[in-house]
């Protein structure tokens, strides 16, 4: 791993910068101190310069300081693990493929895109074997842990036996899985209808609050990001996400932003703003409401408390539907609950959900109760891989490892650790502008004004590739951009939260 900002390097100089920054095994503090030094020895053997004992100096002292501030770059945990060797294609010509083959919509993250050929629980690894501490989790989507042996092990059983039939035939898995995720939610949610993606789950969800109330109007939050087909295209309320096609029947409420928000923190105040969208923007009747309880595309940003109690209740007036959109907060990921509208306490209509139900697997979900799943019996509907019997199988065995492995328990406990110590950090480092979210759905928004919040982009796409290069994925989001998102999987540990942070603290131009 690089050892990056120990000495200042004199201007122009290839040789010295070239020097330091090559790759030096990071066995202990003294061995690493000992190694700089015989480099720069090498490197001005037999000549006398001005750089020479300034730079020696303050090596030492910047290794006396990196000591007493503990953010030396630390060693990965041991894990006992290492991929096979990688013999496919490298990653100069997959990025040409992809140039010539792929939508150019696509795109990557890092100067250098991250070619990765193999994971195991928390790690990644890249062509050349290199392990990587994932923070990111595919976008909150795994749960459980990369190639966990138990997932694993359902799908290819399942596999062998039968990869695709039709639910037009019975088969276990689907029943099983359905049985298992209706035991997971409260009150009468017990009927699901599976799908292919979140995007999928939340279209078929606003069909059906469409459907049974008999109204058209949806009402959605600003920032909200719910997909990108067609109706939930309408929902999402960032412009990034939106294309110039007609989208109707959705009105964007006030995000109930603590951070950013008009209103700080009163959820009160946004929820009476929702009321007067209801009786200002609409016929006074609505199909529904639908939200996130932590917002992931929009920067892991927490509802405002009290908001969503007083919001349901407006909804309900109106004639309209609740809609809790689980795609990312759900499957144990906030730690405290297992869905993250549990922490509002808040008993929705219809849950959605996708990503983390299968720790990887193209699997969503619509979960609601008897009485309003009643409407799609009204024309028929179908959809033919959702309740696959392989993706089912492989759902079953999630839920499974979260139960037994105390994914949820682990979440609460490492992420609230994580995020005291992100929040001690706040303290120290001006850049950082809000530290929020729960279990490990995590969020750190940077700015280089506090007091205007003005958003920090460049320094936050620079601190990702720095920590991309010393070997810690996070991921990023927010509407500026500007936002940190932590969301590993659920088997994250202290020791990896350990690594993770003066990674963070040493990446933004030596320190934040």
């Amino acid at each position: 791993m690089r050892l990056l900002s120990v000495v200042s390097f004199p201007p122009q100089n290839a040789l010295w910068k070239s020097c330091i920054l090559g790759f030096i095994p990071q066995d202990s503090r003294r061995e690493r101190v000992v190694m700089m030094q015989r480099v720069l020895r090498r490197a001005f053997s037999g000549k006398e310069s001005p750089w020479r004992h300034r730079c020696f100096s303050q090596l030492a002292q910047r290794e006396a300081s990196l000591q007493e501030n503990d953010v030396l770059l630390p060693k990965m945990p041991p894990f006992d693990y290492s991929p096979p060797p990688y013999n496919g294609p490298s990653a100069t010509e997959i990025l040409q493929k992809r140039r010539e083959y792929l939508s150019p919509s696509m795109f990557c993250f890092y100067k250098k895109p991250l070619h990765v050929v193999d994971g195991k629980r928390q790690y990644l690894f890249d062509e050349d074997g290199r392990r990587y501490l994932d923070a990111f989790g595919g976008i909150a989507t795994v749960c459980c842990g990369h190639c966990h042996p138990d997932v694993v092990e359902a799908i290819v059983n399942q596999t062998k036996k039968l990869q695709h039939s039709t639910v037009l035939y019975l088969h276990h898995a689907i029943a099983e899985f359905a049985e298992a995720l209706a035991s997971k939610l409260p009150g009468d949610l017990k009927v699901v209808f599976f799908t292919n993606s979140g995007t999928e789950a939340n279209e078929l969800a606003m069909l059906i609050a469409r459907l049974y109330t008999g109204y058209n109007d949806i009402i959605s939050l600003r920032n909200a990001y719910h997909g990108n087909a067609a109706g939930t295209m309408g929902a999402t309320a960032q412009s990034s996400w939106k294309f110039n096609v007609v989208q109707c029947g959705v009105h964007h409420a006030l995000n109930p932003d603590p951070y950013r928000g008009v209103f700080g923190s009163d959820g009160e105040k946004y929820a009476k703003d929702l009321q007067g969208l209801l009786d200002y923007g609409t016929t006074g009747n609505v199909a529904g409401f639908i939200s996130e309880a932590i917002q992931g595309v929009g920067g892991i940003l927490e509802l405002a408390p009290g908001y969503l109690p007083a919001a349901y209740s407006s909804i309900k007036k109106a004639g309209g539907l609740c809609i809790a959109d689980e795609v990312q907060s759900g499957f144990a990921r906030t730690g405290n609950h297992f869905w993250g509208f549990e922490s509002h306490g808040v008993v929705p209509d219809i849950v959605t959900m996708a990503k983390g139900i299968g720790n990887g697997i193209p699997i969503g979900a619509v979960v609601t109760t008897p009485e309003i799943a009643q409407v799609l019996t009204q024309r028929s509907y179908f959809n033919t891989f959702g309740g696959n019997p392989v993706c089912t199988a492989g759902g079953l065995a999630v839920l499974r490892v979260i139960e037994r492995e105390k994914l949820q328990e682990n979440a609460f406990v490492v992420g609230s650790y994580l995020k005291e110590r992100l929040t001690s950090l706040k303290g120290k480092y001006e850049i950082i502008g809000d530290v929020r979210g729960r279990g490990l759905m995590l969020g750190v928004e940077l700015v280089t004004d506090r007091q205007e919040k003005t958003p920090a982009k460049v320094e936050t796409i620079h601190v990702m590739d720095q920590m991309k290069e010393k070997g810690v994925l996070i991921g990023k989001g927010g509407f500026y951009g500007n936002v940190f998102r932590i969301t590993p999987p659920l088997c994250f540990t202290k020791e990896d939260a350990g690594i993770s942070l003066p990674l963070a603290c040493n990446s933004h131009y030596g320190s934040l």
